[in-house]
């Protein structure tokens, strides 16, 4: 049975069709063109696999000889499989999924993404420097993420507790985005795009190294989407609800600002970012299809930071840096009596936190056989604000905080085939209290293509001002000053094969329990939203992937996760938590090495709702063409995303009134730039 698209949907379609058409045609008459990426068709399959990784340590060392499970996406790999944001990353990687409530990302990792979570349990940090806000402890990771796309050199995940390095939030996956340089640029760039649903987004860049020795790296970007401008929602469809149907009220803005400069082991780095989003679900009971609704955020950063080796190998790293966050929600709510006219109020929502912190590090090997890190890191919470108003005020609290921590780690090798990893870091939270939190992980290599690791840590979350605090005056949310840290234990068996000279596999089995979870539920005995350390959870599964490389650049990943996440006081598996997740991802090289198709498939099984309902599987694949040089000084690309149309939803939140809310369908992306 044939699909038969809306007029306007089918032109795009056939435009979209043309495009690629041109790229194949302007890639086959190119007579000038640069290598492409030395990533994609130079490096061999363990070279490709046993790049370096800064993440897992704290310092450089081969991914198979980290003490955690790693994985590594590149520029190259962000270009061809035309990635828009580092959700879309994190999406393609093996034990990650994202849900989407068309105001926020959040990411779940191996079975585990509650609902009322702002990617808490995940540490986000771009070079090395902590992201995650100080009031809601939130890492974004959709068009909110303070760095553009196109500036991400590479990133590095470290799977399993981080708490033994990073503290609080590293409590599932440490993310590291690790910027690029101006010697990546080498001159100007100006990139351009768009895409389905009226998106839109332009930037320019501009990266050097100078003769002195200054390096820098200077971009800005503005990203522009209509959002779908009819989306349907069943619970309010009713003619005093204009039928279910939000219009108009999917938009997302963002404007991004980043620079860079280095110079004699400085780095000062800064960045700035501001998105505002519409939100068309009228979450919060708020009124429907309502233009007035909306949240924005506005983040900026710089850090400060020095980092020289000495003659004798010791290594010394400091930082100091400044951090400012500014959450605006727009709330529209109908406060009439039953049978009265409209008496519509504006509620305002706001949040601003400012902090400042330092850290140091030193690195040193010691007796041949130890390789040692120690450091101590501070932070200053001086504002932590807190609002909510409308015809009174509600909320108006304002706090303070700090932490400061130890740390310390050891790289101590056994025998020539086995190393010892152990490390410890010891937090005091001012409002939470002190957490010491090891990791411990042997890694036995019998073979010289084949790896073992055995890995046990712990981790904590601090529960943040957020969940201790709001309190909108008893409309729909109260405080709880009583919760105290959640914990997590994990073990973990990692085995890592090389197999000839093309195949890589990795096979994972892990066994997390967590204890005093920060939950947000609601309160039968007022119905209001409160968070609460709510029982104990344990989690089991298996991870395994299988990647090659082939002559050429043909590359290529499988990947299948099972996971088991359960409520261990009533063994009810926790909702939104698949349990199965499988991920093809393949590009392959054509015309010469000119022109690239990046292809995936992810598959996600069912899930619960809060309402005890089932979500669907879903089925998504994405394609993209890519094509450097098509002429000289140009890159190319055209991406459809959800190629066949597949419907499916995410479960909805407590702030919901639906159980489900619908995701996007097929959409396209065309995009050039242009070097200079």
């Amino acid at each position: 049975m044939a699909m038969i698209l809306p007029a306007k949907t089918s032109a795009a379609y056939t435009a979209l069709a043309v495009i690629i058409s041109l790229f194949i045609i302007i890639s086959l008459s190119a007579h000038e063109a640069h290598a492409a990426p030395a990533e994609l068709t130079e490096l061999s399959i363990e070279e490709l696999l046993n790049v370096e990784v800064y993440s897992a340590s704290k310092f450089v060392q081969k991914t198979t000889e980290a003490p955690a499970s790693v994985s590594i996406v590149t520029a190259a790999e962000i270009k061809v499989y035309g990635y828009r944001t580092l959700a879309d990353i994190l999406r393609s990687l093996r034990g990650f999924y994202i849900t989407y409530d068309r105001n926020y990302h959040y990411v779940g990792v191996r079975g585990f993404n509650r609902q009322g979570d702002y990617n808490t349990r995940i540490l986000l940090l771009v070079d090395g420097q902590r992201i995650n806000e100080n009031i809601y402890d939130q890492a974004f990771i959709g068009t909110d993420f303070p760095i553009d796309i196109d500036l991400i050199d590479r990133v590095e995940v470290i799977r399993g507790p981080g708490s033994s390095l990073y503290g609080s939030n590293a409590f599932f996956a440490v993310v590291n985005i690790i910027t690029r340089k101006g010697k990546d640029f080498r001159g100007g760039e100006v990139s351009g795009e768009a895409g389905s649903l009226e998106t839109y987004k332009a930037r320019l860049s501009y990266g050097n190294i100078f003769d002195s020795g200054l390096e820098t790296a200077l971009s800005g970007s503005y990203f522009d989407s209509r959002g779908d401008r009819s989306l349907f929602f069943k619970e309010f469809d009713s003619p005093a609800t204009n039928n279910g149907i939000a219009e108009d009220l999917d938009y997302d803005r963002s404007s991004n600002f980043f620079g860079e400069f280095s110079l004699r082991g400085f780095t000062l780095q800064s960045a700035y970012s501001d998105r505002k989003k519409g939100v068309p679900t009228a979450s919060y009971e708020t009124i429907f299809n309502d233009s007035r609704l909306f949240t924005r955020e506005r983040h900026f950063f710089a850090d400060l930071k020095y980092e020289h080796t000495f003659e004798d190998g010791t290594g010394f790293i400091s930082r100091i840096n400044y951090n400012y966050h500014k959450y605006d929600g727009d709330y529209p709510y109908d406060i009439a009596e039953s049978g009265e006219p409209p008496f519509i109020v504006m509620n305002k929502d706001y949040s601003t936190g400012e902090w400042w912190g330092g850290e140091f590090q030193i690195t040193k090997k010691l007796f041949k056989r130890h390789k040692v890190i120690a450091g101590a890191e501070y932070r200053d919470n001086f504002r932590q604000e807190q609002g909510n108003y409308d015809v009174e005020v509600y909320l108006d609290d304002h706090r303070e905080s700090s932490v400061w921590a130890i740390y310390a780690q050891d790289e101590m090798t056994l025998l020539e085939n086995l190393v010892l990893n152990a490390g410890v870091r010891y937090d005091d939270y001012s409002i939470s209290g002190s957490a010491a939190n090891p990791r411990l992980a042997l890694i036995y290599s019998p073979f010289e293509k084949t790896a073992f690791k055995l890995i046990y840590g712990t981790a904590f979350r601090a529960p943040n001002v957020y969940e201790l605090y709001y309190n909108d005056g008893e409309s729909t949310q109260k405080a709880n000053p009583g919760l105290t840290p959640e914990k997590i234990r994990t073990y973990e068996i990692v085995y890592e094969q090389f197999i000839g000279d093309n195949l890589h596999s990795t096979v994972n089995l892990f066994y997390n329990k967590i204890h005093d979870l920060i939950n947000l539920t609601t309160d039968p005995a007022d119905n209001l939203l409160v968070f609460k350390n709510i029982g104990e959870v344990k989690a089991k599964g298996l991870e395994a992937e299988l990647e090659g490389k082939w002559e050429g650049g043909l590359t290529g990943r499988v990947s299948y996760t099972y996971q088991e996440t359960e409520d261990m006081e009533t063994g009810e598996i926790l909702s939104n938590s698949p349990k199965h997740l499988a991920k093809i991802n393949l590009i392959i090289p054509l015309l010469q090495e000119k022109f690239f198709v990046g292809v995936e498939e992810q598959y996600m099984s069912k899930r619960k709702t809060l309402a005890g309902n089932d979500v669907k599987s879903s089925y998504v694949t994405n394609l993209t063409v890519f094509s450097q040089n098509p002429l000289k000084n140009f890159e190319a690309s055209a991406s459809l995303y959800n190629l066949f149309d597949y419907e499916y939803g995410d479960p909805g939140s407590e702030e919901h009134i639906q159980d489900l809310i619908a995701q996007d369908g097929r959409s396209f992306r065309v995009k050039l730039t242009y070097r200079f």
